[in-house]
């Protein structure tokens, strides 16, 4: 059934280009000159993920003024709007993510372009940072939905939004053409009636005492949406 009723809404501010702090993780608005040589290596370089750009729209990248020209445009970019991932504990830059599809007067907006070094993946980093994210969007400024849309035969980026608590709305079929090939899009969002168990969650897998003298987490984050 469809809700005609009037809301009490008012557009919320768009996400400022400034940096978030994290016990991992602190991200900074993408810098191409300060983060350009780190992030090369990590997403460029002999350790990289082979497999990290198969389903994004861009890269790999053969040769680096093309990678330094890309991050260039990235960090002039306000939607989608790019932020740096650096490495609590050896300051270098592990990684990237955006908020994407900004829509201020919906109170909708998306996470996306995330590309991590291998160093990060299957990491509390990795999850801090997109977490670092969800929380501005959804707690700080205040918006009703937030989106998590991926290649539907991207596994990982499908187990990834199902493990962060997103709820898949759909398959947009035939939805774009992406380096030659068909791109199925999965569809997936968190709404603003979702996510108090959904924080509640994270702040309790983040918490100092889920991870042991090895930093190997104790229970896992879905088992605390659970409880």
């Amino acid at each position: 059934m469809t809700d005609d009723s009037l809301l009490d809404w008012k557009p919320v501010p768009p996400p400022p280009r400034a940096p978030l702090d994290g016990r991992f993780v602190r991200l900074e608005p993408l810098d191409a000159q300060r983060h350009g040589e780190d992030l090369w290596l990590a997403l460029q370089g002999p350790d990289s993920d082979s497999a990290l750009w198969d389903y994004l729209p861009y890269g790999p990248f053969a040769e680096r003024s093309a990678f330094d020209a890309w991050l260039a445009g990235k960090q002039a970019s306000d939607d989608p709007l790019f932020f740096t991932v650096i490495d609590a504990a050896s300051k270098r830059a592990v990684g990237l993510l955006s908020f994407l599809r900004i829509a201020p007067a919906d109170g909708c907006i998306e996470i996306g372009h995330i590309a991590f070094g291998r160093a990060m993946q299957r990491s509390p980093a990795s999850t801090e940072a997109i977490w670092l994210l969800m929380r501005q969007a959804m707690d700080e400024l205040g918006n009703r939905r937030l989106e998590w849309k991926c290649n539907a035969r991207n596994a990982r980026s499908v187990r990834a939004a199902e493990r962060l608590g997103f709820t898949q709305e759909g398959l947009f079929r035939q939805h774009a053409v992406i380096k030659g090939q068909n791109r199925d899009t999965a569809w997936f969002s968190i709404i603003d009636g979702d996510w108090p168990p959904i924080r509640e969650a994270f702040v309790r897998w983040l918490a100092a005492d889920n991870f042991d003298e090895l930093g190997q987490q104790r229970r896992r984050l879905e088992e605390f949406r659970e409880s």
